[in-house]
């Protein structure tokens, strides 16, 4: 059989009450090792050091560890474990809880100054997450950004959706829920309770029950029996456990447990009798449970006291099973100390972003056929749907209040109506109605006709279909992606000794010239600013400016602090720009900024506003203290979302001149960058500088990538760290053209 390599939801219910054993234990340091182990060193007053190891690549596990069974430490730790190490140094772990049924993990540390929680994603692509004590992401290995969630810095943490939890529902929801399938017993309880295959198939042996047995065959014995089984095994969990690592048996085993009748069990010890040869004793386990399976009674088992000791001894083994196959010695596996570079990981990331990419497809499709679906509803019940908006804008047109409204529509079920049954919901609020049509339900707004409400869907389905559009484009960008990686590496393994600056570059001063290197590294890190716009100074000073509303309110509520500035342009219309004295990890302090950092700060603001899209060259902007802004008005005023009161006296700087250039940047990463010139140009390779013109900004975005692909010789890397989406986030909004130079 094949090896365990996951933990499953089972394993993770019955290790969370063993790891909290381990509550108040201090963190002494953080590591990350390639295929994103992380381990958190750490010492408990009673046991001494403990190291804790949470793996979420291709094996995804978490448990507690001797320290001689953790790897040496990283030469270099890289910038998660060093954020972690700042986070957490000194820091009491102060408990793990697992998300519902799901294979997900929090583990929460405490420290004086500030608290922290590191969520493990152990299923998929697998993920971990840093959490401050308002749940937003501090960093991640990988992020995530799907239609149903999003996992990136400076967002807060999205949970999967839950899953249906089958320890913590009574006896008619666990009925109904395996009543509403539509296959067998056994993969009822893998899919749609979430058992998983092994734990269905012990459950039906346990109660009893013929695995293959068609639900609709099954009744509420077969129910009952399947309950009472699930309710031992949660009881049990939440005892005494028992846990086992399970081997395959040899042959002369076999031929053993045949002759006892099948019932020969190496758990008393009887296994290790001396008749074992030494290939039998080198065999590494095939599974690891917290209690003796009934499934697994074909194989040899073998106790170990506490399921964090079997989880150690079982990856321990394998790992060492693992290196053994793959012939051993230093850097086998991807990497190691070889010098190679690690193709592995590399192709993995890009794997596990084409699965996200096909999920997002799919829930796309899904998405824009359910609109479709809803708008060919409203025609194909015309006339229904024609009565219920009719009678909704006749009776608010002679002032009927929506809960009359409602009220007549509940009579009229009471009569029998159709068009009165079809009515589910009214929300006056938004002066809308839900029509249940089909079984479908339908939201229309009540002060339109059918056809406008049908047409708004089309539209809402040809939206979706668009950024189906913009999926298909990133994921064949991404699959040119993972096949160049595969590329790289058979040339790396068919010829081993490379020359230098055939892989990554040299680290030895010497200048490279990026634009014509036949292969760009691609090495990005994303930051938690860069929902906003952002530039940094020449003079390395962090500037932030609002998208939106709502992004202006967030900057000066979450991230505008004593020592920073705020910006704004005299004209309405302009963004908010704040000027950052410190990082988020800082304290705050007064700083004397460099007049060329005021310079630059003003323009990025004159720049990104009104001014911009009117076509104007230059514009009056003030500059003043955080404490100088607040959303309280004058009495008898009103301040509007994404504006601000500003009182006292301000700095203006008259005349600034708008101007933006946009680059890209290729050490110490490579990434789009843009903002005032005199600020990008010495961080980039190479830019190009735009001015207010007649070209739209998607429309310059895509001239702008045309010629940044003609002055790279690598043209891959410009299409995967400068797409015209990318570009066209550095763009002011409005009109642009490139300054000829």
């Amino acid at each position: 059989m094949d090896r365990k390599r996951e933990l499953t939801s089972v394993d993770l219910t019955a290790l969370v009450s063993e790891l909290s054993g381990f509550v108040g234990a201090k963190v002494d340091k953080a590591y990350l090792y390639p295929g994103s182990l992380l381990r958190l060193k750490m010492r408990d007053f009673d046991r001494g050091r403990v190291e804790l190891l949470i793996e979420t690549g291709e094996g995804k596990r978490a448990h507690v560890s001797p320290p001689e069974h953790v790897p040496d430490a990283p030469e270099r730790p890289p910038d998660f474990a060093k954020m972690l190490r700042n986070r957490l140094s000194g820091a009491d772990f102060a408990g793990v809880s697992q998300h519902g049924f799901d294979r997900v993990l929090t583990f929460r540390f405490e420290r004086e100054d500030r608290d922290t929680e590191i969520v493990a994603e152990l299923f998929g692509q697998g993920n971990i997450a840093a959490l401050d004590g308002d749940g937003v992401v501090v960093d991640c290995l990988d992020t995530v950004r799907l239609q149903s969630r999003t996992v990136a810095p400076g967002a807060g943490y999205e949970f999967p959706s839950a899953r249906f939890h089958p320890f913590e529902v009574d006896r008619e929801a666990f009925a109904a829920r395996m009543a509403d399938s539509d296959t067998d017993l056994v993969r009822t309880l893998a899919t749609q309770l979430n058992f998983g295959g092994l734990y269905a198939e012990e459950l039906c042996t346990r109660a009893g029950v013929e695995k293959t047995l068609a639900i609709g065959d099954a009744g509420d014995e077969q129910f009952e029996a399947l309950y009472d089984a699930t309710d031992r095994l949660a009881a049990a969990l939440d005892g005494d456990l028992d846990p086992r690592l399970y081997y395959e048996r040899t042959d002369e085993e076999s031929e053993e447990a045949d002759a006892d009748g099948g019932e020969h069990d190496d758990a008393s010890g009887d296994a290790d009798d001396g008749s074992n040869d030494d290939e039998e004793e080198a065999s590494a386990p095939v599974d690891v449970t917290p209690l003796p399976l009934e499934e697994h009674a074909a194989l040899r088992s073998e106790p170990i006291e506490g399921f964090n000791a079997a989880l150690d001894t079982y990856f321990t083994e394998i790992a060492a099973a693992d290196e053994k196959a793959s012939g051993g010695g230093e850097g086998s596996g991807g990497g190691g100390g070889s010098g190679r570079p690690d193709f592995e990981a590399e192709i993995e990331k890009q794997q596990r972003i084409i699965a996200q990419q096909e999920g997002a497809i799919e829930d796309f499709e899904a998405q824009a056929d359910a609109e479709r679906e809803k708008a060919e509803l409203l025609y194909a019940n015309y006339e229904l749907v024609d009565e219920v908006l009719r009678t909704v804008r006749e009776a608010r047109e002679a002032d009927f209040a929506w809960e009359e409204i409602e009220a007549r529509f509940a009579e009229g079920k009471d009569k029998a109506i159709p068009a009165a049954e079809a009515v589910v919901g009214v929300d006056p609020a938004t002066s809308s109605i839900t029509l249940a049509l089909d079984d479908e339900q339908v939201e229309l707004d009540a002060r339109t006709g059918v056809e406008k409400n049908a047409d708004r869907l089309y539209t809402e389905a040809k939206r979706i279909s668009e950024k189906k559009e913009g999926a298909l484009e990133a994921i064949a960008n991404t699959r040119e992606a993972l096949d160049e990686a595969r590329e790289r590496r058979d040339v790396w393994e068919s010829d081993p000794d490379p020359e230098p600056g055939d892989a990554e570059p040299d680290d030895d001063g010497e200048e490279i010239d990026w634009l014509t290197e036949p292969s760009i590294p691609v090495r990005m890190n994303e930051q938690w600013y860069e929902r906003f716009r952002w530039f940094r100074t020449s003079d390395g000073f962090l500037v932030l400016g609002g998208r939106s509303a709502d992004g202006n309110e967030e900057l000066v509520k979450k991230y505008t602090e004593r020592g920073d500035r705020f910006l704004h342009t005299q004209a309405e219309g302009g963004p908010v720009t704040i000027l950052k004295a410190t990082g988020p990890a800082e304290p705050a302090r007064e700083i004397d900024f460099p007049e060329t950092t005021i310079d630059q700060a003003a323009q990025f603001a004159i720049s990104y506003g009104s001014v911009w899209k009117s076509g104007r060259y230059a514009g009056d902007v003030y500059m003043v203290e955080p404490d100088q802004v607040s959303k309280t008005p004058e009495s008898g005023e009103y301040v509007e979302k994404g504006a601000f009161v500003v009182r006292g006296d301000r700095t203006y700087l008259r005349d600034t001149p708008v101007g933006v250039a946009v680059g890209i940047a290729c050490e110490p990463e490579t990434r789009v960058l843009g903002g005032p010139p005199a600020a990008i140009r010495s961080q980039v390779e190479t830019s190009i500088a735009v001015e207010p013109g007649r070209y739209a900004q998607n429309d310059a975005a895509k001239t702008l990538y045309r010629e940044f692909r003609e002055r790279f010789r690598d043209t891959s890397f410009v299409r995967k760290v400068a797409s015209p989406d990318k570009i066209a986030e550095f763009l002011p909004p409005g009109g642009s053209r490139i300054v000829e130079d």
